[in-house]
């Protein structure tokens, strides 16, 4: 068959290609359109809003009681050492900032961590917190001899899922989140656990769970820890959340410091999106932990193989900004002030919102709005309450009944207490 026609073919002294058969259509006609984000959709509709009183409680990030984006004082200090010191723009190496990850590392396991002090630990900055956890699903899909199938609890980060499906990992789930207490279902998640294939590989979320913002207690994750050692089961760990969830760095790492003391070898994606506000410089970390500094050193050659084809080496701004923080003794005091701050808001929010629903006069019981931690809440609306809040009172969030309690101020929080008891009594 001929590939090209000749006719006119040097019509001006110019070549011209001419396809032998006319396209009928692009070479896309067969793209499906995808179904629109959930969030997005929400942040969407909430724009279009006229309702002087209107609430957006989709989006994922801090805001401050005025409902403004917040910049830490400390990242702005952070920010004038670095323009002092003139930084250059040259390429950082493949695994990332050495004097971020290193502190990143000590920051997750503690000040006086021997996985850090034994070198058992490859840690490469990664691009937040889905940059890491795509280094990690990458990677276990390569090189993990064990069952190459994770579970996830349900429901999890919607991210997860796509996340480990495009490395091309099979899922699977185990219960965690109890709707009829808005709580943690134990039960059910230690028999789910029970009946995981041994050799599997288990996301657990260190704290702030999202999007339920239910944590399991600390007694619960010695149950957790013990378990999953006996199914001989891999953690993974996503910490999104470290300090902002209690205000507490330690109490927020709790559950990955006793996988470790229980010796368990483990996995850990870190964000600083959320403890330092730096969400759009996409600043992560990714960890393995090994049994030998030997073996560690082989599992880093094939961590910088895995990342190299996929971005090559990471931005650098976020990551010096969290390194001169963590690493400014002076800073990272003021930090913790900071992430106290915004945690503590948050709490007062949760607090608050359970005072005015009881002002209202509503008897249904919400104490789960203040056992659960972190920017989310479970608040246990059905979709049909949803759709009324949405439609009579603008209060936007997802059909699933979950809010970002940052959405919510000392002004509007009567107005959601309101809303919510008049779709719920």
């Amino acid at each position: 068959m001929a590939l090209f026609s000749v006719g006119n073919l040097f019509r001006d002294n110019v070549i011209r290609f001419v396809p032998a058969a006319s396209r009928a259509s692009s070479w896309w006609s067969g793209v499906e359109m995808g179904p629109p984000d959930a969030i997005l959709g929400v942040t969407e509709a909430f724009k279009r809003d006229s309702n002087p009183q209107k609430m957006n409680l989709g989006v994922g990030a801090y805001r401050s009681d005025e409902g403004k984006p917040f910049v830490l004082p400390s990242v702005r200090k952070a920010e004038e050492i670095m323009m002092a010191a003139s930084h250059d723009k040259e390429y950082l190496p493949i695994t990332g900032l050495a004097d971020f990850t290193k502190a990143a590392a000590i920051l997750a396991f503690g000040d006086n961590s021997e996985t850090v002090s034994r070198n058992l630990n490859i840690t490469s900055q990664g691009i937040s917190g889905t940059g890491s956890l795509r280094i990690g699903a990458n990677f276990l899909q390569r090189y993990y001899p064990g069952n190459k199938q994770v579970f996830l609890p349900t429901p999890s980060w919607g991210n997860h899922t796509p996340i480990f499906n495009h490395a091309g990992l099979q899922l699977g789930a185990y219960r965690y989140y109890d709707k009829s207490t808005c709580g943690f279902d134990k039960a059910g998640c230690l028999e789910d656990i029970s009946k995981i294939p041994e050799g599997s590989i288990i996301l657990l979320h260190a704290c702030a769970h999202n999007p339920t913002g239910v944590d399991p207690k600390p007694e619960d994750w010695k149950e957790l820890s013990h378990l999953i050692k006996k199914k001989k089961l891999y953690p993974f760990f996503d910490m999104a959340y470290q300090g902002f969830a209690s205000g507490d760095i330690d109490r927020d790492a709790y559950a990955l410091r006793l996988f470790l003391q229980d010796g368990h070898q483990l996995m850990l994606a870190q964000s600083f999106a959320k403890n330092m506000g730096l969400y759009g410089e996409r600043a992560g970390a990714f960890t393995i932990v090994c049994e030998t500094e030997e073996e560690m050193k082989r599992v880093e050659s094939q961590v910088k193989i895995t990342i190299r084809p996929i971005y090559s080496n990471p931005p650098v701004h976020g990551a010096r900004i969290a390194a001169t923080i963590l690493n400014t003794p002076d800073l990272r005091k003021e930090w913790l002030v900071d992430v106290k701050h915004m945690a503590d808001r948050i709490i007062n929010m949760r607090e608050m919102l359970v005072a005015n629903l009881k002002k209202e006069g509503s008897t249904l019981d919400w104490s789960h709005v203040t056992d659960q931690i972190g920017m989310f809440c479970f608040t246990g609306l059905k979709p049909e309450q949803v759709e009324r809040i949405t439609k009579e009172f603008s209060v936007y969030l997802t059909k699933d009944g979950r809010i970002s309690v940052a959405g919510i101020s000392s002004s509007n929080n009567a107005y959601l207490a309101h809303a919510i008891h008049q779709v719920t009594k």
